[in-house]
């Protein structure tokens, strides 16, 4: 195998399944990152070698714990003395692949030679310290303490009319996006509800032979998409099972670096997989104010973008993992790539996604990229793709990897989608209007708790409201409102007796 000395390669991962709760040193999330890499350096033939040697040590924040650089922690505990020290933003599953990305375009433009990349969380830990009214003597760090580097900036994930309509938690905007994808369709709910629970029944039985998922339990789709106690209904048509899963504690490590690198290291050859492309791109940053709120120009233009450069079409992808906080996400990408979701012989996920292999805050792609690199090395000749996706479907990004050579140089690339035109959003519209989406919320003992609605205007502007009434919920429950058109009263909901299709 000769390749440029520049080309990117990943020569060893490692992954760290923490299942002690107590939330005790060995549950720290830097700590957890250590094993990770170490495990990495195991896997890469290295041992600690090109851990000790790296140029730059890069992390995905931590949510569980206020780090201020958790790199820096990360570095010097593996004895590594980095010239640099980035992050990615502080909230955002994008975060992994943009790491990556910006790694593998610095090796290629000559600037580093070994990165490491990690990433971590503890909250199943932090959480039980907490129930049991202790707390975890995790390590902080000065307040001065900054990265060299933080890739991309955030703004505000919801603006003033979302606020409004208490769309923060994420369950309750991909719930309200379930009921737009559907609508695409024309399924009734019961119908999709038994389509998504087979999506993530097919997910879960990924997650059983992975080794490195949290739950490795194959679950049917009548068991994931019926309430029980334990599997309480959250925002309409989403049961606790169609939900990612936060309450873990896990962590990831991946050595990159160029190929002159791995071959000065004496890395295996059977151990290297390229990154041959990486794109990013954001939509609409505002979900209310996107055009269509069942699609995802952005996806659709980061993976064209990654796939072309790598010179193959996703026909020629063996191995895919699309980023899976909850089924709508799934959907949206699955329909920009033209891919199915119900194809046995090429399932959406590697891991088991993050419902049941594990939702570890920012962190979940860097799991699927090593569990990518293992498919590769049994399988050389073939490709893998995998996404990553930030707030509401609203920050993307995508990577092209295999075991063979890549045909031209690595580029990190722009994925430029076209976006439409943006709508105005509001809270207080009235007037006629339509309905285009909708999600009931609950309460933790299972009573409907909340209506979320979203119109569409005879201007195509786009009305959001919150109707907090129980006898409204159950009515839009019991009679699938999509299509509606209806009286808008501001914030004070809708005329349900001038309801008409």
């Amino acid at each position: 195998m000769t390749v440029d000395p520049r080309t990117p390669v990943i020569v060893g991962v490692g992954q760290v399944l923490r299942r002690d709760l107590a939330g005790g040193e060995s549950c720290e999330p830097a700590a957890l990152i250590v094993e990770a890499l170490r495990r990495a350096g195991e896997d890469s033939a290295t041992a600690e070698r090109l851990l000790r040697r790296a140029d730059s040590v890069r992390c995905v924040p931590v949510i569980a714990w206020p780090y201020a650089d958790v790199a820096a922690l990360v570095a010097e505990d593996l004895g590594a003395r980095p010239r640099e020290t980035v992050q990615s933003s502080a909230i955002g599953g994008d975060g992994p692949q943009r790491l990556l990305n910006d790694t593998c375009a610095a090796i290629a433009a000559g600037q580093l030679d070994v990165a490491l990349l990690g990433g971590g969380e503890a909250v199943a830990g932090l959480r039980a310290a907490q129930l049991a009214g202790g707390a975890v003597q995790w390590r902080r760090q000065d307040a001065s303490v900054r990265p060299t580097r933080v890739l991309s900036e955030d703004r505000d994930p919801l603006n003033a009319v979302e606020e409004a309509a208490a769309l923060h938690p994420p369950v309750f905007m991909y719930a309200l996006l379930e009921s737009a994808v559907r609508a695409t369709t024309g399924a009734d709910p019961r119908t999709h509800l038994g389509r998504i629970a087979g999506l993530w029944s097919r997910f879960s039985q990924v997650a059983a032979q992975n080794p490195d998922a949290w739950i490795q339990r194959a679950y049917t789709p009548a068991q994931i998409a019926t309430p029980t106690p334990e599997n309480r209904l959250v925002s309409a048509p989403y049961t606790k099972l169609l939900t990612a899963n936060m309450q873990v504690n896990m962590a990831s490590g991946l050595i990159v670096c160029s190929a002159r690198a791995a071959e000065q290291a004496s890395v295996p050859k059977d151990r290297w997989v390229f990154v041959h492309a990486g794109a990013q791109a954001q939509d609409e940053w505002h979900v209310s104010e996107r055009s269509k709120l069942a699609a995802s120009p952005a996806i659709r233009a980061v993976c064209a973008a990654a796939l072309r450069h790598a010179d193959v079409v996703v026909g020629d992808v063996a191995h895919i993992d699309l980023y899976s906080c909850f089924p709508s996400a799934v959907q949206i990408a699955a329909c920009e790539l033209g891919l199915a979701i119900d194809d046995p012989a090429r399932p959406l996920t590697v891991t088991g996604g993050l419902t049941f292999a594990g939702g570890p805050g920012n962190n979940y792609t860097s799991h699927a990229i090593a569990t990518l690199v293992h498919r590769l090395r049994d399988d050389p000749d073939a490709y893998g793709l995998a996404t990553a996706l930030g707030w509401y479907v609203t920050k993307h990004a995508a990577g092209v990897y295999s075991g063979r050579p890549p045909r031209r140089p690595f580029a990190s690339l722009d994925g430029r989608p076209q976006q439409p035109p943006a709508r105005r959003a509001r809270t207080d519209y009235h007037g006629s209007a339509t309905i285009e989406a909708y999600t009931v919320t609950y309460q933790r003992d299972g009573s409907p708790d909340a209506a979320i609605i979203s119109a569409l205007t005879p201007a195509g502007e786009r009305a959001l409201v919150r109707i907090p009434d129980h006898d409204v919920a159950e009515a839009v429950l019991g009679a699938d409102p999509i299509g509606w058109r209806v009286n808008l009263m501001g914030a004070a909901g809708f005329d349900r007796s001038a309801a008409s299709r």
